[in-house]
């Protein structure tokens, strides 16, 4: 990221950009800027756009040799055309001969590095992966936004915001909105507001439900359940996920075990390093036999439920008391 804000710092623009990665929010906004700063404000007549895997290539190829009308340079940019995965032979042949006046931006969501157009990409232009951000990263950023608010919030409340809304920059935005409009005429934010305004995303409510689980705390567990069915979370869709959360806290638990550290294991286990601290601390709960016991439990629910057995809620619910009751 470093290296795109120079460039726009600079006005010093490579001729061909693609910006690939999970987080939407960032290649939307760098999509954005470079629109604003490599074009006049309002010049229509040099900008093109494409989206999706239906764009012909030879539509662009005879716009991108077309010469920009009075002005510098002519921009096309494309979004999510699956081009770094197929079909992007010809324009790869293409780079190599395009004018110096027609600039590329691409951001697509998947890219195959071996791909031809990949190559010629990076041989031509500059490539930039924007990944979701780290716990560090986030926490900085939220803070800049209250500030920027010229507002306050302490660090473990922005810890706790973040747990509860998730990670995604797109939602934060949106529940950070929430909060100033909630405490316009106060100063400081506080965990009682983020309670009060912010949604918990539904990967947290199961993480809590299961946490309750482990708490043997049976009450609060059921209460969760029923708030999410309030929400029309379908039944199935609920053990699906708590299932895979108790899949996923016994492969955090056995890589714990082989002595692997919370960056290795987020890896791994293919979580956000944000998250892989509560998982840790959750996992301890469980023996990895009784997590097996689980996994193999909600696979039986969910086949009673299929053969008619069970109905879907009845089922969901019968699963949650059973794990949330007393241990002998």
């Amino acid at each position: 990221m470093k290296s795109l804000n120079e460039d726009l710092k600079t006005g010093q623009f490579k001729q061909i950009y693609l910006l690939c990665g999970e987080e939407g929010y960032l290649k939307k906004q760098y999509k954005e800027r470079f629109v604003k700063a490599m074009l006049p404000e309002g010049d229509t007549m040099n900008y093109a756009y494409y989206e999706g895997k239906n764009t012909d290539i030879k539509e662009v190829i005879d716009l991108a040799e077309t010469l920009p009308f009075f002005a510098e340079r002519r921009l096309i940019v494309f979004e999510n055309t699956g081009f770094f995965k197929s079909s992007g032979s010809e324009l790869a042949d293409y780079i190599g001969e395009m004018p110096p006046t027609t600039y590329f931006i691409f951001i697509e969501n998947e890219v195959d590095k071996r791909s031809r157009l990949y190559k010629a990409v990076k041989s031509k232009g500059h490539i930039v992966e924007l990944g979701i951000q780290d716990e560090a990263t986030l926490r900085k950023w939220v803070a800049g936004l209250v500030r920027k608010e010229n507002k306050e919030m302490s660090q473990a409340d922005i810890a706790y915001f973040l747990n509860k809304v998730g990670t995604d920059m797109e939602n934060i935005t949106g529940e950070l909105e929430k909060l100033f409009c909630y405490a316009m005429d106060r100063d400081t934010l506080t965990r009682a507001d983020v309670d009060a305004v912010c949604v918990t995303q539904i990967t947290n409510h199961i993480f809590e439900m299961v946490n309750a689980v482990a708490e043997q705390n049976q009450k609060k567990a059921l209460d969760l359940y029923y708030d999410l069915l309030a929400l029309k979370e379908p039944p199935m869709r609920i053990l699906f996920l708590m299932t895979r959360e108790y899949r996923l806290l016994f492969h955090v638990k056995a890589l714990a075990e082989q002595g692997y550290g919370r960056k290795e294991i987020a890896s791994k286990a293919g979580i956000h390093p944000f998250a892989a601290g509560r998982y840790l601390d959750q996992a301890k709960r469980f023996r990895l036999g009784e997590l097996r016991s689980i996994m193999e439990e909600g696979a039986q629910i969910e086949q009673r439920v299929k053969t008619g057995l069970l109905t879907d809620s009845l089922a969901v619910e019968l699963f949650i008391v059973r794990q949330s009751g007393k241990k002998a």
